[in-house]
């Protein structure tokens, strides 16, 4: 349990090919069942404070309470997930922090000095997310990100799915005829 932050909610991971990340994580380590959107839309996002036109798809299981969330990026646009993989990296990249308070624990982690790597919004205004740039030290990227509008209920959707799965149905695509 994080002091500033409260608990991890989410650990997550950058890859290269996003149907090879899920196909071993429901095969080897039986995690499932992993809501896939193809093509994420953000209502805006900004990398180091500059506007940025990333494409990336997205899955999202959850083991446990944790979620986990695969993320590969679709185009060469700035990110902190572009970072990341032109560094030679691929796996796990960020923990995510939860918030139906979003803007105070913003507030609080820029007031403590952390610097916006990338930041973003999905699904209006209740739907932001920043990462904050810790690669200056060991450890991973921090995000946080608020839930108190759609997402939180999807978060929930996609954990209740996880506590009953029998392994059938593994991958049920967001928005397509397999939701």
């Amino acid at each position: 349990m994080s002091r500033i932050f409260g608990a991890v909610r989410q650990n997550g991971y950058v890859v290269r090919d996003i149907q090879a990340a899920m196909k071993h994580w429901i095969e080897v380590m039986g995690v499932g069942p992993w809501y896939y959107m193809d093509r994420v839309k953000t209502d805006w996002f900004r990398h180091r404070g500059q506007n940025s036109a990333v494409e990336m798809s997205i899955a999202l299981a959850n083991s446990g309470d944790l979620q986990i969330e695969l993320i590969q990026q679709r185009n060469d646009a700035p990110s902190l997930y572009k970072e990341f993989l032109d560094a030679g990296h691929e796996g796990l990249q960020h923990m995510s922090y939860w918030s139906h308070d979003y803007q105070a624990l913003y507030d609080k982690a820029i007031g403590l000095g952390y610097k916006v790597g990338h930041e973003g919004q999905i699904g209006g205004d209740r739907g932001r997310f920043a990462y904050f740039d810790t690669q200056a030290h060991p450890g991973t990227i921090i995000e946080i990100s608020d839930i108190s509008g759609t997402k939180g209920p999807f978060f929930e959707k996609v954990r209740q799915a996880a506590m009953t799965w029998d392994g059938t149905r593994a991958i049920r695509e967001v928005g397509g005829a397999k939701s």
